[in-house]
């Protein structure tokens, strides 16, 4: 359980890190941009979008790993242990989307329940990211 909870916590640091990084930068940058506010917001987006992909790929390496390791528990259901798996896998659990085609099992249950966590407040923080650069400038352009 050690090792799990390890890992949780520098997976979870280190997208939270990734999301930080990406969007402190997009801020700072953008007012220096001489375009448009409304193109400035599509890069907001797609800036926002990258970090995201960034962030289910990280955990779907991890899943990956995981998967094909003994003791951390397993993938179960439609899920054949290749990194697409892993992706897609990763991509349902942060978006808590979570078809449930696939069931973890055993001690990966707790990195999936933490995925899912972590990707609905980062991507609230986006929303809220994404509101207040719109706020700024919404009128004027």
């Amino acid at each position: 359980m050690t090792k799990i909870i390890l890992l949780n916590i520098l997976i979870t640091s280190l997208v939270v890190l990734v999301h930080y990084e990406l969007l402190f930068k997009t801020a700072d940058i953008l007012p220096k941009i001489a375009i448009k506010h409304r193109f400035k917001i599509l890069i907001c987006v797609l800036v926002a979008l990258i970090a995201h992909v960034v962030e289910i790929w990280i955990y779907a390496f991890a899943y990956f790993k995981m998967h094909n390791s003994s003791g951390w528990g397993y993938l179960a259901g439609n899920f054949d242990g290749s990194l697409v798996d892993s992706i897609y896998f990763s991509f349902t659990t942060f978006s808590t989307l979570g078809f449930g085609d696939i069931e973890p099992m055993g001690a990966i249950r707790f990195f999936v329940g933490m995925e899912s966590l972590v990707g609905f407040v980062l991507i609230t923080w986006t929303a809220s990211f994404l509101y207040f650069e719109m706020q700024k400038h919404w009128s004027t352009n």
